[in-house]
């Protein structure tokens, strides 16, 4: 008896290849619907499902592979006699190979409008219940869910037969994939009728398994796709990223994109900026003239922190870029792009990992936050709303001047990516000292004034919660700072006001608080 495949798909991408493949190794195929129409418009050889079964497709298509005739020949175990009788008995041919791939309901659920009945027609019963037939009895069929798989499939055919590996390996792809599924449905159901958060859905390959976690002690995986994020980052050279240089890179891509990443016309006002972050802080960013003014003032306003550090750049690397950071200790370095004078400069420094990171990638990417706690997951959007000046309050009797008033928005740009309780200084479009994650507000101050040094003479300072007392103020003011900005909506926000204008210091308030754990 020759060999029989089940080929039920709603993607038919590679569906006529496959099928041809099938047919060269004998097998006889049968389908049902637009699969069938889509096999016999190529010239192949097809038996509908109806005509399999002996009962024809009822309920407008929701019944056609609910048989028999169909489960009975996925189920068979071909190694129990009594299965292999009862076949004979009912007339039953066994099914070898199942291909399936389901209705597309995400796809149809992705228009938030929707209408519900639209909605209930697109999920798939016949087809879940097919590939979880063979999934369980993948010792005897082969079961097929997505048309990547249909090459590797082919080729075990050609290289003499399906071994017992590659069945157990498309068994689990066929089980995560009605698992996806129904927690797809599960999710939409939830959020119409409950009106509540969707159970969090996360479908993300395994994209390497990293040498250890942030110590050697702990063992990590990245998960992640292609397409999206970092997965579609190029790294043109260097060691393998470390599980401590992806949480550093996403910290020095998030800051340096305050500024503007990529294609200069696609993006509103940017700026030539790099960023260069130790342990997830920044602790050098600055704007400049052009890309390689901006990476000499960034790496400038802290040199000492710099060793060892990540740096992002929002533009390309030029051959000028390249000559900074060949004479420095770096673990990685990003950016839209490498020309190939600043690639041929930095190639000698073979453990420096280069990698281009496409803004398309980054527009891709999921857009809610993700964390781990014991047991359970925190989802959040992501802190990156616009800046808008325009909402903002003067509360001191000084008006900060226009140029104070730049320095202000740069340092509030800089404050919402240092860790909470944060402190920025900055003047000119560069960073002169960062406090960062201290117990107390007036501790990051100091930690940031006392690296700021001479320098914070007519600088500003951005705080990124409010000022519960006045002694930030005061502290700023003995080092010379000109003008500070925070949140505001302190109980004693009088206090610090009243030590602003005693003071001469003139004081901004933006209404939107910045804690970053």
């Amino acid at each position: 008896m020759a060999p029989t495949a089940l080929l039920s798909v709603s993607d038919k991408q590679g569906l006529v290849p496959l099928a041809e493949g099938l047919l060269r190794h004998g097998y006889r195929l049968i389908s049902s619907g637009g699969t069938a129409a889509a096999l016999a418009a190529a010239g192949l050889p097809v038996t509908k499902v109806a005509e399999h079964t002996g009962a024809p497709e009822i309920l407008g298509g929701r019944v056609k592979t609910l048989h028999p005739r169909i489960h009975g020949g996925i189920l068979a175990n071909r190694a129990e006699a009594s299965h292999r009788a009862e076949l004979a008995a009912q007339a039953i041919d066994p099914i070898d190979v199942v291909v399936v791939n389901l209705y597309p309901f995400r796809e149809t659920v992705a228009d938030p409008a929707v209408a519900w009945e639209t909605a209930v027609e697109t999920i798939d019963i016949g087809g879940p219940a097919m590939v979880r037939a063979a999934a369980k009895n993948h010792a005897d069929v082969a079961v097929l869910t997505a048309p990547g798989q249909y090459g590797p499939f082919l080729t075990a055919l050609e290289a003499g037969g399906v071994d017992a590996a590659l069945r157990r390996r498309l068994a689990l792809e066929a089980f995560r994939h009605t698992a996806a599924y129904d927690a797809a449905i599960s999710a939409w159901l939830a959020g119409r009728l409950e009106q509540e958060a969707p159970p969090l859905q996360l479908e993300l390959p395994a994209r390497q398994s990293l040498r250890y976690g942030e110590n050697p002690h702990q063992s990590a995986t990245w998960y992640g796709t292609a397409e999206t994020g970092w997965g579609a980052a190029r790294q043109l050279q260097g060691k393998e990223l470390s599980y401590n240089n992806l949480i550093d890179l996403e910290a020095a891509l998030a800051t340096v994109r305050e500024f503007g990443y990529g294609d200069r016309a696609a993006v509103v006002a940017p700026s030539p900026a790099a960023v260069v972050i130790k342990h997830t802080n920044p602790c050098g960013v600055a704007t400049g003239s052009d890309p390689a003014d901006a990476l000499l003032r960034a790496l400038d306003a802290d040199r000492v922190s710099a060793f060892g550090g990540i740096v992002a750049l929002n533009g390309p690397v030029d051959a000028a870029a390249a000559e900074h950071l060949a004479g420095l200790f770096l673990e990685c370095v990003v950016a839209p792009s490498f020309c190939p004078e600043a690639r041929e400069r930095l190639a000698a420094k073979a453990n420096l990992r280069l990698l281009e990171l496409p803004a398309v990638a980054i527009g891709r990417a999921e857009r809610r936050q993700l964390r781990s706690v014991l047991g359970g997951v925190l989802v959040q959007e992501l802190d990156d709303r616009p800046i808008e000046p325009e909402t903002w309050q003067v509360l001191s009797q000084r008006q900060p001047s226009a140029t104070e008033m730049a320095d202000l928005r740069f340092a509030w740009q800089l404050v919402r990516h240092v860790r909470s309780n944060a402190i920025t200084v900055a003047k000119d479009g560069q960073s002169l000292g960062i406090g960062a994650g201290q117990t107390n507000r007036v501790g990051s101050a100091q930690l940031a004034l006392a690296a700021a040094g001479e320098r914070a003479r007519g600088a500003v300072l951005a705080s990124d919660g409010f000022f519960p007392f006045d002694d930030t103020v005061r502290l700023a003011a003995s080092h010379g700072i000109a003008a500070v900005i925070h949140p505001g909506g302190s109980l004693r926000d009088a206090d610090s006001i009243q030590a602003c204008d005693a003071l001469g210091l003139a004081m901004v308030v933006t209404g939107r608080r910045h804690f970053l754990h």
